[in-house]
């Protein structure tokens, strides 16, 4: 199966939650059916800490995380592994120039280098994409 997208934190966790879920999300979820999505190497970290923070705000329990991994974990999601000399450059600068956090910068970036497009719910990635001429998944 070919990469077709990089897929934002904010698509993803849009799932988690009935009152969260968009027709957006609902769509790119549709797309694995015939690509993979990549994410950068700080997505499981940023996955686990919505999960954590769910937990502790008794929106989710333990048990609703474990069957919310096991959902991702049969996805084709492919992690991208990045050298801490790279995040601490390049995502550094790119996410100065975009005004953007670097953990976003990290989807833009990964986008950029890739030359696939992004599927991001996130207004700022949305806009620092069309800035850098990425272009985002639509419905």
């Amino acid at each position: 199966m070919d990469v077709g997208f990089v897929l934002d934190n904010s698509v993803v966790m849009a799932r988690c939650f009935e009152d969260e879920a968009s027709r957006y999300a609902d769509s790119i979820l549709k797309k694995f059916a015939e690509a993979t999505a990549i994410v950068p190497s700080v997505w499981p970290l940023e996955v686990g800490n919505f999960l954590l923070v769910a937990e502790r705000q008794k929106r989710l329990s333990e048990a609703d995380s474990a069957r919310f991994l096991a959902l991702l974990t049969a996805l084709p999601i492919r992690v991208e592994q990045e050298s801490p000399e790279r995040m601490t450059k390049e995502i550094l600068f790119l996410a100065r120039e975009t005004k953007l956090s670097t953990y976003d910068a990290s989807y833009l970036d990964l986008a950029m280098r890739e030359g696939i497009p992004i599927a991001t719910q996130d207004r700022k990635l949305r806009k620092a994409a069309k800035h850098c001429s990425i272009l985002l998944i639509k419905v």
